[in-house]
C-alpha cells in the first residue's frame, strides 16, 4: 500500500511539473539581470502600476554560504486590475499581486511569468475576464520592454 501511495505522489507531481510549464511565459533578455530588473521597475511604475518589493534570491543564497546565479522576483501590482479577481475568489489573493522573475541561466537573461490563464484555471475564477486579459496584456507588454 505504501509503495501504490508513494508512485502516486511521484505520478502527481511529475504531472504538475509539465503542467507548470506549460503555465509560464518565458523571454530572453539582451541585458543582464541587474539592468533587466532596473529596466522592469522603470516600466511597472511608468504604466502606473506599484512595486511592492524585489526579492534577491542569490543574495538570500549568499547569506547561508550558498551560491546562486542571479535570481530576482519582482513582485508588483495594481489594484484596478487585481481587485476584480481576488473579489472573484479571496484565493487568488495568495497568488497576488503578480509576479516575475528575472534570472540568469547558461549565461542568458531570461524574464519568466505565469500566464494570467493559469491563475484563473488554478482558482475556477467566474468573472474578472476584463483583469485577467489587461494582466497578460501588461504583462506581455512590461516583460517585452524589459527585455529590450
Amino acid at each position: 500500500m505504501k509503495r501504490l501511495i508513494i508512485g502516486a505522489a511521484f505520478l502527481a507531481l511529475g504531472v504538475n511539473a509539465g503542467l507548470a510549464a506549460d503555465t509560464w511565459v518565458t523571454t530572453q533578455s539582451r541585458s543582464d539581470v541587474p539592468t533587466t530588473v532596473e529596466k522592469l521597475v522603470t516600466a511597472i511604475e511608468a504604466a502606473g502600476a506599484k512595486v511592492f518589493a524585489t526579492v534577491d534570491h542569490a543574495a538570500g543564497a549568499k547569506s547561508i554560504g550558498a551560491e546562486m546565479e542571479p535570481t530576482v522576483l519582482v513582485i508588483f501590482g495594481n489594484p484596478k486590475v487585481g481587485t476584480p479577481i481576488i473579489q472573484a475568489d479571496r484565493r487568488a489573493g495568495l497568488d497576488l499581486p503578480i509576479r516575475v522573475l528575472v534570472w540568469e541561466e547558461n549565461g542568458s537573461t531570461m524574464i519568466g511569468y505565469e500566464k494570467p490563464e493559469a491563475l484563473k484555471a488554478k482558482y475556477t475564477i467566474e468573472g474578472a475576464d476584463q483583469s485577467f486579459e489587461a494582466m497578460g496584456g501588461a504583462l506581455g507588454k512590461l516583460t517585452g520592454m524589459a527585455a529590450q
